[in-house]
């Protein structure tokens, strides 16, 4: 940490410029954050995949976003060199025992996906189908105590959207490196597909998430009921699912509570870390 006062993050924009909801929120989050801890946070934001930029091991905590496109056709490509050799360094770093602060990392959607093809944790597939919505999460029974859902109902509710899913973990793999399937994805009992694991906790210090925790409830309703926006949800998806994810945006109990506790249980989880590795120093 640069002081005792100062927490740096650092946000990995996947998104590739495409017009995304997901930066505007992560970064409305840790305003908030902050702001409601009386934290002095700051955080910087590296274009990944159009600029190959990463940011090094002197941040704090990092946040890595969706985006769009295959998380397949994108290995060995020149920004997934740089990706995957950030996270070695965060790796190396977190096993060096003589460095008693930790880097904390959450992935998010696209990230996610990227991290468990990487891994070898799951399968890493193409949908039948587009998810887009809001859907129902179901958290493991050996996963329920994980602070990172503290304060949530069982199911809580996400919203998703995607094209592809880690579905089938390896869980001799998952044993090996000490990852933990956390929750799945809503049962239908007369669709015969594989449940998609929907966040694995990758270690005490990395987590991810294959919805979207950062979405804003308000702003995306907002952003939703735009004219060109509700016509290209209807045009694609049907009048239904528009006005499903409206009703559902609107409902305190589901994307709200979703945006009011994953990501703040992770800084949570993360400030307390730095907090009482710094206090143990001193």
């Amino acid at each position: 940490m640069e002081s005792e006062k100062t927490i740096r993050v650092a946000i990995l924009d996947l998104y590739a410029g495409a017009a995304n909801q997901g930066m505007r929120c992560i970064r409305e989050i840790l305003q908030q954050y902050a702001s409601n801890n009386q934290l002095a946070l700051r955080w910087d934001e590296f274009e990944v995949r159009i600029k190959n930029e990463v940011p090094g091991t002197d941040y704090d905590i990092y946040i890595s976003s969706g985006g769009p496109g295959s998380p397949l056709e994108s290995e060995g490509s020149e920004w997934e060199r740089h990706y995957f050799h950030w996270l070695q360094q965060v790796e190396k770093w977190n096993k060096n025992p003589a460095r008693l602060i930790k880097k904390h990392v959450f992935f998010i959607c696209h990230s996610f996906q990227l991290v468990c093809r990487h891994y070898k944790l799951a399968h890493v597939t193409k949908r039948k189908s587009t998810a887009f919505g809001v859907f129902p999460i179901h958290i493991l029974p050996e996963s329920a105590n994980d602070p990172i859902f503290t304060g949530l109902k069982d199911p809580f509710y996400g919203v998703d959207s995607r094209d592809y899913q880690v579905i089938q973990p390896f869980h001799n793999k998952m044993k090996q490196i000490g990852a933990k399937s956390l929750c799945i994805e809503k049962d239908r009992p007369h669709v015969p597909l594989e449940r998609a694991v929907m966040s694995i906790r990758f270690s005490d210090y990395m987590i991810g998430t294959q919805f979207h925790p950062e979405a804003d409830a308000v702003g995306m309703s907002i952003h939703l009921q735009t004219e060109e926006k509700k016509k290209v949800v209807v045009e694609t998806y049907g009048y239904e699912k528009w006005e499903s994810m409206i009703r559902h945006l609107n409902d305190p109990d589901k994307i709200l509570s979703t945006y009011s506790h994953i990501i703040p249980n992770f800084l949570n989880q993360a400030v307390a870390h730095l907090q009482g590795a710094l206090t143990h120093a001193i």
